[in-house]
C-alpha cells in the first residue's frame, strides 16, 4: 500500500474508536443467518461482519437457493478458516439456479461433511428461544416460506426478520448514477415471490434493506485496506473477491447483504420507516396505502457504514487452529 494511503488509513482507523466498537457487549443478540453465499461476493462479507461483531450470538448459518449443499460446504470452510467451527451449518432446500457460483473452487476445496436440514433447524431453535431470535435473511426466501408452511405457530415466535431484498423507490444502479433507475424486481424477491408474499403477510416483524439503501460500493481504496493486515478473514475475503472478479468480470463489490447484518447490529446505520409493502407475483415490492407491515430503510450513509464495517473486518480474531481444506 502507498505510504500516504497507509497513513490516512491509520488515522481513520484510530479515529473510529475501533477498540471501543469491538468491546464485548454485556448481552448478545441471538441470530440465525440464511444465505446464498457463493454467487455474489457480498454474502461472504456479510458473514465476515457477523463473525466480527461480538454483539451477535450466531446460533447457526443456513444455506439457501441453488446448490445448497455446496453453499454449506463453503460456509464450513469460512467458519473453519476463522476459527468458528463451533457454529452449526445446515443445508436448505435445493433449487434450480441460473446464477454463477463464482466462488465454487474455494468452496470445493473445503472438507466435505454432512449437514442437517435448515428448515428443521430454524424451527427447533425458535422453539428453544421463543421471542429471542433475529433471522438475518440474505437470500431468496425459500427456506423461510417452507418454515412458515411447516410450522406457522413456531415461526410466529421469531423476534424479527432482517432481510436484504426488494426495491421500493430505486432500482439497480450498477454505476452509481445520479439519476437512479426506477424500482424493479430485486433478485432475492424475484427468485421466490411466493415465499416473500407469505412472510410479508404473516405478521412477524420484518425489517427490509432494499436496493434503495444497500448499493454501497467497496471501492479500490477500501479493498486495499484488507491487504494492510493478514488474518484468516481478510485473507479469505481477498481470495474470494478475486475469484468473484475473475468469474463474473466485475471489479467493485456491492455490499447489498452486508447492510442487513450491519442493521441487525446497529439499527442507527440505516433508519427504517414503517410502510405497507405488497409483493407481486414477479417479485416487485410495491409501496401501497394501508397499515405498515414492514420497516424499510430507504437511505443509508455510505461513509458511516464503511467506518463501521472496515475496522471490524480488519480486527476479527482467530478462535483456534484447524485444518480447513480437503486432502
Amino acid at each position: 500500500m502507498k505510504p500516504v494511503l497507509l497513513a490516512c488509513f491509520g488515522i481513520w482507523f484510530l479515529s473510529t474508536g475501533a477498540a471501543r466498537a469491538l468491546a464485548q457487549p454485556s448481552a448478545q443478540q441471538k441470530v440465525i443467518i440464511d444465505t446464498d453465499i457463493g454467487d455474489d461476493i457480498d454474502d461472504a462479507f456479510a458473514v465476515g461482519l457477523a463473525l466480527s461483531s461480538p454483539e451477535l450470538k450466531i446460533l447457526g448459518i443456513t444455506s439457501a437457493w441453488g446448490d445448497t449443499e455446496l453453499r454449506s460446504r463453503m460456509v464450513d470452510r469460512l467458519l473453519c478458516e476463522t476459527g468458528r467451527s463451533d457454529i452449526p451449518v445446515k443445508t436448505g432446500i435445493k433449487t434450480a439456479s441460473k446464477a454463477t457460483f463464482s466462488q465454487e473452487a474455494w468452496a470445493r476445496a473445503g472438507k466435505l461433511r454432512s449437514h442437517g436440514d435448515a428448515v428443521d433447524f430454524l424451527l427447533e431453535q425458535i422453539r428453544k428461544n421463543p421471542g429471542e431470535i433475529t433471522l438475518i435473511a440474505i437470500a431468496p426466501l425459500t427456506n423461510i416460506g417452507a418454515a412458515i408452511d411447516r410450522d406457522p405457530g413456531t415461526f410466529k415466535k421469531l423476534k424479527r426478520v432482517v432481510l436484504m431484498g426488494g426495491s421500493v423507490r430505486r432500482g439497480y444502479d450498477e454505476f452509481g448514477l445520479a439519476v437512479a433507475r426506477p424500482p424493479e424486481a430485486e433478485y432475492n424477491m424475484a427468485m421466490d415471490p411466493a415465499a416473500a408474499q407469505k412472510l410479508f403477510g404473516f405478521g412477524v416483524p420484518v425489517y427490509m434493506m432494499p436496493l434503495d439503501s444497500t448499493q454501497l460500493k467497496l471501492d479500490e481504496v477500501r479493498r486495499a485496506m484488507l491487504s494492510t493486515v493478514s488474518t484468516p478473514l481478510t485473507d479469505s475475503l481477498q481470495v474470494l473477491t478475486a475469484e468473484w472478479q475473475r468469474m463474473t468480470h466485475q471489479t467493485t463489490p456491492t455490499m447489498f447483504d452486508v447492510v442487513a447484518v450491519a442493521y441487525a447490529v446497529n439499527p442507527e446505520l440505516c433508519p427504517a420507516t414503517p410502510l405497507h409493502i405488497e409483493v407481486d407475483d414477479a417479485g416487485n415490492t410495491r409501496e401501497r396505502p394501508g397499515d405498515a407491515n414492514v420497516h424499510v430503510c430507504l437511505n443509508s450513509d455510505s461513509d458511516r457504514f464503511f467506518q463501521f464495517l472496515m475496522p471490524r473486518l480488519l480486527e476479527q480474531k482467530l478462535h483456534g487452529d484447524s485444518v480447513c481444506v480437503a486432502p
